[in-house]
């Protein structure tokens, strides 16, 4: 029996809202990647925000093609001493990964009381559902919005 599409949704939401660790410095960066090529690359699903949710897994050729030039995209626009904008629950068996696009950071500590902004690309084990439905705007913009059409 296939999983619903609710019970799909509820597992990635899970992952995505999920306790995560911070890939702070670029050797860790280094490590994560060789442990990704490392294993099986042929079950990963890449999904880039704002672009139609993945449904089929990414090729493996395909996928170790998009850590190579993701790698040198991040390197070349987040030109920092430190990482810092790549989450990953667990660092030695990743099934989920968030990278921030390096030009779209905000803040992504949500100090500013604005919520962070989305991951830029999010590499999962499991089936992506679209973030920008998932995720409701802040509050004060559904007032805006109701404001407006009332």
């Amino acid at each position: 029996m296939s999983p619903t599409e609710e019970q799909l949704k509820n597992n990635f939401m899970d992952k995505f809202q999920g306790r995560l660790v911070g890939i702070l410095k670029w050797e860790q960066l280094d490590e994560l990647w060789l442990q990704l090529q490392s294993d099986k690359m042929d079950d990963w699903f890449i999904y880039h925000i704002g672009e139609a949710v993945p449904v089929t897994i990414c090729p493996a050729e395909q996928f170790q093609k998009f850590i190579v030039e993701i790698n040198q995209l991040l390197r070349h626009d987040h030109q920092e001493r430190y990482c810092g904008i790549i989450y990953v629950d667990n660092k030695d068996q990743p099934a989920f990964i968030k990278i921030y696009d390096p030009n779209n950071l905000g803040h992504v500590c949500g100090s500013s009381g604005a919520p962070p902004p989305l991951p830029g690309w999010i590499l999962s084990k499991a089936q992506p559902v679209d973030i920008e439905a998932a995720i409701p705007p802040p509050g004060n913009r559904r007032k805006w919005w109701q404001k407006i059409f009332s």
